[in-house]
């Protein structure tokens, strides 16, 4: 009897999730309580035995996301017969899109810390899990930034950006665009309701 009333921990697993890449408790239909308030969760809910696999796709998918956009951009500002700046443009959104795709399903492809942060804000992700995540995209953007520097030999600057007027309007620009790459993220990521069916499903 008190096993049958004691919920397994795979099935703690799927109900109580509070993971935004989790679509078990999107499809499910019922309501998700975090994970953060389920009085019985164990260690292995904390810690699953998958967080090896997310690390890796998260070093993965920010190692590819910083060699694509830094090495295209590097490459354009060498030599702008080689690439556009339309073409530097839509390669970073396209590796973007790929990453998601390709990974999106195992870690949730942040690629960034402010990313995680956000989501670990928001109690979407749990917080044990930020410093694992943290240490997975400085390890892939350094390692691709090495990759890079190794490869473009003799670029000098490796798709490093600078301010072309004063600081404080650099500073602005970074503040909106940053707000508004986190508020688009955060809106549909986060949100159930911009999980769409097919129209089979309906």
């Amino acid at each position: 009897m008190a096993a049958a009333s004691t919920p397994s921990r795979a099935n703690s697993r799927v109900n109580y999730s509070n993971e935004i890449h989790d679509l078990s408790t999107v499809q499910s239909g019922g309501s998700a309580v975090p994970t953060m308030y389920y009085p019985e969760k164990s260690l292995a809910d904390i810690f699953p035995p998958h967080l090896l696999k997310k690390v890796i796709s998260e070093v993965v998918a920010t190692f590819l996301l910083v060699f694509v956009t830094c090495g295209a951009a590097s490459i354009y500002g060498e030599d702008l017969k080689r690439i556009s700046q339309l073409g530097q443009s839509v390669a970073g959104g396209l590796i973007v899109t790929v990453m998601i795709y390709a990974t999106g399903h195992i870690s949730g492809a942040h690629m960034n810390p402010a990313v995680t942060l956000s989501f670990a804000c928001f109690r979407h992700f749990p917080w044990i899990q930020v410093p694992f995540y943290w240490a997975a995209q400085f390890t892939g953007a350094m390692c691709a930034a090495f990759v890079l520097k190794a490869v473009l030999h003799p670029i000098a600057v490796i798709g490093t950006t600078t301010p072309t007027g004063p600081h404080w309007h650099a500073l602005v620009i970074e503040i909106v665009v940053t707000f508004n790459m986190m508020f688009v993220t955060c809106a549909v990521a986060t949100d159930s309701r911009a999980v769409s069916l097919c129209p089979a499903d309906r």
